[in-house]
């Protein structure tokens, strides 16, 4: 079918179609002439992204005579499947692997029964700006109140020791208190364990990496970043930093928990009465060693903990 006969049938004059063929043709050159720069751009640099690409590519455009926004270039790039995928950083911030001393794991067969008996800590990390910020926290395991925190921008035993002065200056700390964690060099630091000795308390840590050994303070670090949104992106440290003694605050004294029979933390902790538990205890094997039976099978030794998969 002839262009003429075409432009009749959609009512278009045969100027406009040539008009719009010559500048699909023009911008298909620019297109092809943008990649080439972009392909040269990351021979040098191959992680360089769409926002540095665009500043980088502005002198060329220019004398080029190619005017190209940041977001047509980023779809450029997308349809030709050039945009970078970055891959998620998720900082590690346990760090068991060094020659400082580590201790047993105090809570098997370990009933908890009342506040100020077993505080566990743990560090989270919180996203600010291109970088992180390092959360301690210290939760105690009945009540659920976090009894000490401290955001730090580097991840070092201070604020690991930071949180345990705030958690120690509410002077419950006993002799029958002990303090778990996992086996991180911050718990594991000279400083962090003679503050715990000094205070008289007892020092217990994890011993095969799994999360259900301290599960509480694990449950405490997701609610703080689902519930309090703490897991979004952060322009400032203080900011950061004033968002997390909110939600602290808020958590502590506003957040019903389903293990303390829907009481607050606070409330929980200031209770004399036994907390209603909503879930049959989590069984967790024993590292004993196992007995024979009498079909020659071993049959672990079972015993309970004070953690649970429901939510806290």
């Amino acid at each position: 079918m002839r262009v003429g006969r075409l432009c009749r049938l959609f009512g278009v004059s045969r100027q406009a179609f040539y008009r719009k063929e010559q500048y699909a043709q023009r911008a298909r050159g620019q297109a092809l002439l943008v990649l080439d720069l972009v392909l040269a751009l990351r021979r040098e640099i191959p992680g360089l992204g769409t926002r540095k690409l665009h500043m980088l590519l502005q002198e060329p455009l220019t004398r080029s005579g190619i005017k190209m926004g940041r977001d047509k270039l980023h779809q450029l790039l997308h349809e030709h499947g050039l945009l970078l995928r970055q891959p998620r950083q998720v900082p590690k911030t346990t760090n068991s692997l060094h020659s400082l001393r580590k201790y047993p794991n105090l809570l098997r067969n370990q009933l908890l029964t009342a506040p100020r008996q077993v505080w566990v800590s743990d560090i989270t990390y919180l996203c600010i700006g291109l970088g992180f910020g390092y959360l301690s926290l210290i939760t105690d395991a009945y009540s659920k109140m976090i009894m000490g925190y401290c955001l730090h921008p580097l991840l070092t035993a201070e604020g690991a020791i930071n949180a345990l002065d705030m958690a120690l200056s509410h002077g419950e700390s006993s002799q029958e208190l002990i303090h778990h964690s996992d086996r991180g060099s911050q718990y594991c630091s000279f400083q962090y364990v003679q503050k715990l000795r000094r205070a008289g308390i007892a020092i217990s840590m994890t011993e095969n990496g799994d999360p259900y050994e301290n599960a509480i303070a694990e449950r405490v670090n997701g609610i703080l970043k689902i519930d309090f949104h703490l897991n979004r992106v952060f322009t400032t440290f203080e900011e950061a930093q004033r968002a997390v003694e909110a939600s602290i605050r808020n958590y502590n004294h506003l957040r019903p928990h389903m293990s303390c029979g829907y009481l607050t933390p606070a409330a929980a902790h200031a209770s004399t009465q036994p907390l209603q538990q909503r879930w049959r205890p989590k069984v967790y094997p024993s590292r004993k060693t196992p007995t024979a039976d009498k079909l020659g099978h071993s049959e672990p030794d079972l015993s309970t903990v004070t953690t649970s998969r429901q939510d806290y």
